[in-house]
């Protein structure tokens, strides 16, 4: 058996057209459920994994990079560069709303601006950046 990232390596090729993603625990599994169902995001969901559940933020940081994944947390721990290094990500999008049907509509406008359809070569489109994404963000006005 070999490291997470060789293992995961494999199926990475089989879904290669979808955005990947690494989710962080405090997420709540409606919401994954919504980027694999409806958006369908490949996704990397920490409670899924005994592994990875207790581990530490910065470990989780580090390991979203090194398996070619978009950290997406609600922890606004993460826009701390001197915990977080933007040079050290792998993208990290910080989600915050009141309610599910708000991070819904969050995510599904991060499908278009962040992970588009027909750019699906992208596997870190937000490689060494951070995105605090509020229902005040405006997508219009973010360039990759």
């Amino acid at each position: 058996m070999g490291t997470l990232a060789s293992e995961l390596g494999v199926h990475a090729a089989r879904i290669a057209g979808q955005p990947r993603v690494y989710v962080d625990a405090n997420v709540p599994a409606g919401l994954v459920a919504f980027m694999r169902t409806d958006l369908h995001w490949d996704v990397l969901f920490v409670i899924e994994h005994e592994d990875l559940r207790r581990k530490r933020d910065g470990e989780h940081f580090r390991l979203a990079r090194e398996l070619g994944r978009t950290l997406i947390t609600l922890d606004r721990d993460y826009l701390d560069d001197r915990l977080f290094p933007m040079q050290e990500s792998g993208g990290v999008l910080v989600l915050s709303a009141p309610g599910e049907k708000e991070y819904r509509g969050l995510l599904t406008r991060l499908n278009t601006a962040i992970f588009p359809a027909e750019q699906p070569e992208r596997l870190l489109p937000l490689l060494r950046r951070k995105l605090h994404v509020h229902v005040d963000w405006r997508d219009e006005t973010f360039h990759l």
